[in-house]
């Protein structure tokens, strides 16, 4: 029975999974990141190589699906799939960016659009005829906001300027250094500046500025600003493919995404609706792994019984280790 190796390769963490062409998941490994954006290719590699080793020893299968945070240019794909090809891992190896795995669990249209906002924001859009709608999605170089980052920093901004009188009070000026076990947004400067709390950790904010949204008019603008940047990213994608009068699907995903609270699902779907008539938003908790696993299972020719045995196997939002150590 052929077999094929899926890959959600992500900043943070990395899932692989070996399926079979009757969507039987074999086994699963879970590791690092392995963005190369972060790692260089052969990082990259290394982190992939070590996992799929571990669910899979002997000939090469037939299939390898790779999708990958940070590979965002033509070269770059070319290069990781040069890479693994050179391995001798799979006989056919598609490589692509992880916003394709999103898009993929979240319909079974085969077509629409992808917001995925984590760290980061990106978006894909796909036509019926297969035209793609891609950004690149490197940060502010490319004019993107709206990643976990963006919003954590948003917060801290606009606590400190609620200290000390630049800018409107918020209650993010008692809850954004509270978070940090600090006393005020003076004090978090202090603490970032000499090293003391990575700048890195604005990331962890972005709950507290949901939390705050319902109740907390400066809170509820930096959310309404991530409502305007995702609806900004599929009108771009579905106008560019010509799709404004078609049943457009947008699928959000992400961290920031998987979960949207009800005033920031409703100000997406009133944005998306002067996009189109028909275009309609939802969000999944589907893991990225599933939706590498069915681009795996499409690349197989399997038949309509496999993607609902997958689906009901890599339905949980952590996908259960299966043969051995998940790591």
């Amino acid at each position: 029975m052929k077999q094929a190796i899926a890959v959600d390769g992500g900043n943070s963490k990395t899932d692989v999974a070996l399926v079979s062409e009757d969507g039987e998941i074999v086994a699963t490994a879970r590791g690092g990141g392995s963005s190369p954006y972060h790692l260089g290719v052969d990082g990259a590699l290394g982190v992939i190589g070590g996992l799929i080793e571990r669910v899979h020893e002997g000939p090469p299968v037939e299939v390898a699906e790779l999708l990958l945070a940070g590979v965002d240019f033509p070269v770059e794909e070319e290069a990781v799939r040069a890479g693994i090809e050179g391995r001798g891992w799979a006989s056919r190896v598609s490589v692509d960016n992880d916003t394709f795995a999103v898009l993929r669990a979240g319909t079974d249209a085969g077509w629409g659009v992808a917001v995925v906002c984590g760290a980061g924001i990106n978006c894909v859009g796909v036509a019926p005829d297969g035209r793609q709608a891609r950004f690149r999605a490197l940060g502010w170089t490319t004019g993107d906001w709206g990643g976990g980052v963006d919003v954590g920093r948003d917060a801290v901004w606009a606590a400190a300027r609620s200290e000390d009188g630049r800018g409107p009070k918020t209650v993010l000026e008692r809850l954004v250094p509270e978070h940090f076990g600090l006393a005020s947004p003076s004090e978090l400067a202090e603490a970032v500046h000499f090293e003391r709390i990575d700048a890195g950790r604005a990331i962890e904010l972005a709950p507290v500025v949901f939390a705050a949204a319902a109740d907390d008019p400066i809170a509820a603008a930096i959310v309404d600003h991530l409502a305007d940047e995702v609806v900004a990213l599929a009108r771009v994608a579905i106008t560019r493919l010509g799709l404004e009068r078609e049943p457009v699907e947008v699928v959000l995903g992400g961290g920031l995404l998987r979960h949207p609270t009800p005033g920031l699902l409703g100000s997406i779907a009133r944005g998306l609706a002067e996009v189109g008539p028909s275009v309609t938003a939802h969000s999944t908790s589907a893991p990225p792994i599933l939706g590498a696993a069915l681009l795996a299972l499409d690349a197989l020719g399997a038949g309509p019984p496999a993607y609902e045995r997958v689906r009901a196997q890599l339905r949980a939002e952590e996908p259960v280790p299966v043969g051995g150590d998940d790591g």
